[in-house]
This record gives structure tokens, sequence and C-alpha cells, in this order.
């Protein structure tokens, strides 16, 4: 039982997902209290918007990650979400920070079913890579 450079990717995978799970969760609890109206739209996207770029951070270096180490499972994986990201954020609103939700737009019905869901199948995204990578982490470990 080794601890190689694989290992380690899988490691801080396994850490950098366990945040986006947070992000996740986060986003889903924030747009639906915009969606019931319990929450000023400007303070919820500006809460929103600081997450955008870390997560979008930790999910391409956990990629990268994972190409220096040739996993070609796991970059296949998340290759997509990192176009998906990639898109979101070219097509993002024109607004003076970083972020891609517009307190002005946020609270048409379909930018709030979109960011729903979206939020959704991030979190199903990132808990099924969690357990991808711990299983690759543990198999990775075990074999070496």
């Amino acid at each position: 039982m080794a601890f190689t450079f694989t290992a380690f990717c899988y490691l801080f995978a396994l850490f950098a997902v366990a945040f986006c799970i947070f992000f996740a969760i986060f986003t889903v609890i924030c747009v639906d209290e915009l969606k019931t109206d319990y929450k000023n739209p400007i303070e919820q996207c500006n809460s929103l918007n600081q997450l955008i770029v870390p997560e979008y951070l930790l999910h391409f270096i956990t990629t990268a990650l994972l190409a220096f180490s040739f996993q070609f499972g796991g970059l296949c994986w998340n290759i997509p979400l990192i176009a998906y990201h990639v898109h979101r954020y070219i097509q993002r609103p024109i607004m003076s920070g970083p972020g891609i939700y517009d307190p002005t737009t946020i609270l048409n019905r379909n930018e709030l079913q979109r960011a729903l869901r979206e939020g959704w199948i991030k979190l199903a995204f990132y808990l099924i890579s969690f357990f991808y990578y711990l299983y690759s982490m543990i198999y990775t470990m075990v074999t070496s």
C-alpha cells in the first residue's frame, strides 16, 4: 500500500468535491429562498456569486490533476462539466464583479428554474464524483 501521486490527486479531488457539494447545497437553498420570496435578491446573488470562482477553480484544478496523473476515466467524467462552466461563465450577464447570478434577472421564472435545476444537477454530479474518487483512491492505494 503506497501513497502515490495518483492517490494524492484522488485525495485532493475528495476534499475539493466535498467543498463543491457544500457550494451546490448552498446554491439550492439560496435559490429556493429566492423562489419563496424569503430573501433579498441582491444579497442572495452577492453571496452566490462569491462561491462561483472558487467552485470553478476547484473543479478545474481537480481535472488538471487527474490529467497530469493520466486518470482518463475521471478526466472524461469531468470534461463535460468543465465545458459547461466555461460556457456558463462566458454567457454570464454583464456585471462589475465575478459571478453568474444577476440580481435584476434572477427573479424571472426561467432564471430561477434554471438556477435550481443547475444546482440539483451539480449536486448529483459532485456526489457521484465523491464516491468515484473515494473508490479510485482506495483502489490505487491497495494495488500500488
